[in-house]
């Protein structure tokens, strides 16, 4: 089916038929490749732009096209966040130094279909408040994850993360959400990561969309910095975010971008 295509329910949602999800599996997994191979090249040292120069390449070489170059003036096949950056990090020259937390984010157009995911990885010697911080973060994201099945809500999504970060003392940043994906790289519905049980757009089978919580040591307040796309913690505490984009099934949800390695957790190594 292409974009023009299938139905869209009355929140503005697009129904993908469960036959769709194979375009899905295939640019998610072209991302998901991207972030395993681009773990090795993480220490301290080397330079976010080299990070991106090589993500770039490779989405060539696997026959994809890079969703964030171009997109809104953009010019970089990935966002990466260092530390109290909480999203869309520019790569530049500045190098990495020891125990710098990293969140890269890669979004690949394979056939149409846009595969978007973003995982952390550390330079170095990981700290003990960063170590934490990253673990929460990632289960929040497999928390809100276990919500998504027919019948249950968008605020049963949010309501899960948010109790579960604040559980742990950290918060959860209320300026940034989810996206629905597919055949285009932002879509209806907003994916909260806060909210209440319950409310929101009820969760349909053939539902495709991103949840990527992003979780503060700190307070959740952030700003975007003068470049208009760098968003830091106001309170300059550190960041994390995971990102896995899903589709609904009959019986719940499919995560189209799993790590091939098992490297979507840091701590593979």
């Amino acid at each position: 089916m292409d974009d023009t295509q299938g139905r869209t329910t009355k929140d503005g949602i697009r129904i993908y038929d469960q036959s769709d999800f194979a375009g899905m599996r295939a640019s998610s997994q072209v991302t998901a490749q991207i972030l395993d191979e681009v773990a090795d090249l993480v220490e301290p040292g080397v330079t976010t732009a080299a990070l991106d120069a090589f993500i770039e390449r490779r989405v060539g070489e696997l026959g994809a096209t890079s969703a964030t170059i171009g997109y809104r003036g953009y010019q970089h096949a990935s966002c990466i966040s260092v530390n109290h950056v909480v999203c869309h990090g520019i790569p530049g020259d500045k190098k990495l130094k020891d125990g710098d937390i990293i969140n890269i984010d890669v979004t690949v157009i394979l056939d149409g279909w846009f595969g978007d995911s973003s995982r952390m990885y550390v330079a170095g010697n990981l700290s003990r408040k960063a170590e934490r911080l990253i673990q929460v973060t990632h289960d929040s994201l497999m928390v809100g994850i276990e919500q998504v099945k027919p019948g249950n809500t968008f605020g049963d999504i949010g309501h899960a993360i948010q109790k579960f970060v604040e559980s742990n003392r950290m918060s959860v940043v209320r300026d940034f959400c989810g996206h629905g994906v597919g055949k285009v790289f932002h879509a209806p519905p907003n994916v909260l990561h806060y909210g209440r049980a319950g409310s929101g757009a009820m969760l349909e089978e053939g539902m495709i969309f991103t949840i990527e919580p992003m979780v503060n040591l700190g307070r959740p307040e952030t700003k975007v910095l003068a470049d208009d796309w760098t968003a830091v913690t106001r309170d300059k505490s550190l960041s994390a975010q995971f990102e896995h984009s899903v589709g609904v099934t009959a019986d719940g949800c499919e995560i189209f971008t799993t790590s091939p390695a098992g490297r979507f957790h840091p701590t593979w190594r």
